[in-house]
């Protein structure tokens, strides 16, 4: 399970979206995400997916490593449909037998919902796995230092965005060999009931939680080591630049919206 955590990772490439400015890409995921909560049709959707699908070969990620990081998020999703499924009584009766119904109204939300969660999830893996932390971080300040005049703390905010998802990977890692370790012990993680599994966890978080303030304290210490003051003052090694290509992929993204927007209008399934 911990292997298949993608969040935070950078899959290292040179395509067409590795070369975008990270404000566009920051811009324009939130742009694709509002664009999958306001379509109301599977024909949108499969538009979406063949976006992301283009995405996946076109950086040379892959399709299967993005599902990947599905693996963890599988019980919500799981839920989500199922209450969805037994919930809904809209529709013709499909399924009735004692207390269970299940509905063509209730099938319909159900796998609507699901395919949303899906694509919601796909299409943050695309910012993440093409934007390097720091290129993240740079993109996301200097978007936000308009705010910097009224107190908002934009630097401060990015900044610990950008060590949370630097540290996401890492902390993965650290779990992982932690649980061998206790494996090696005789802990036992997979076998027994929900409160037994419960407790046997106890073993894991509590070296993890070691480790995690034991990092945190190291890296304020090389942050003060190297006079670290926050941003006030401080210069861009590499200055952000919108080129031909951002202008392209907005193009692109507003031709997505006109034409899901009418899919939306004409009623498509």
């Amino acid at each position: 399970m911990l292997n298949n955590v993608t969040i935070g990772q950078f899959f290292p490439g040179d395509s067409f979206l590795y070369h975008l400015d990270p404000r566009t890409k920051l811009i324009l995921t939130v742009a694709l995400i509002v664009l999958v909560f306001i379509t109301r049709s599977f024909t949108g959707f499969a538009l979406i997916f063949l976006f992301v699908l283009w995405c996946a070969f076109s950086t040379k990620i892959g399709l299967k490593y993005m599902l990947k990081g599905l693996k963890p998020l599988f019980f919500i999703i799981a839920i989500t449909f199922l209450l969805n499924l037994f919930l809904m009584k809209d529709g013709e009766v499909l399924v009735h037998f004692w207390i269970i119904r299940i509905t063509s109204g209730g099938l319909h939300t159900a796998l609507f919902m699901a395919v949303r969660l899906i694509l919601l999830v796909l299409c943050s893996q695309i910012l993440t796995l093409t934007t390097s932390p720091i290129a993240l971080t740079d993109g996301l300040e200097t978007l936000m230092r308009p705010l910097s005049k009224i107190g908002f703390p934009a630097h401060e905010i990015s900044m610990m965005m950008s060590i949370a998802l630097r540290f996401i990977p890492t902390l993965m890692e650290e779990t992982g060999k932690i649980k061998r370790a206790q494996m090696a012990r005789g802990a036992d993680f997979e076998s027994g009931k929900l409160i037994a599994r419960a407790k046997a966890m106890i073993p894991l978080l509590v070296p993890l939680f070691v480790s995690a303030f034991r990092r945190a304290d190291e890296l304020a210490m090389a942050m003060e080591a190297r006079c670290y003051r926050g941003g006030e003052g401080r210069t861009k090694m590499k200055q952000l630049h919108f080129g031909w290509r951002d202008g392209a992929s907005a193009g692109a993204i507003a031709a997505m919206y006109a034409v899901l927007i009418s899919i939306n209008v004409m009623g498509l399934i």
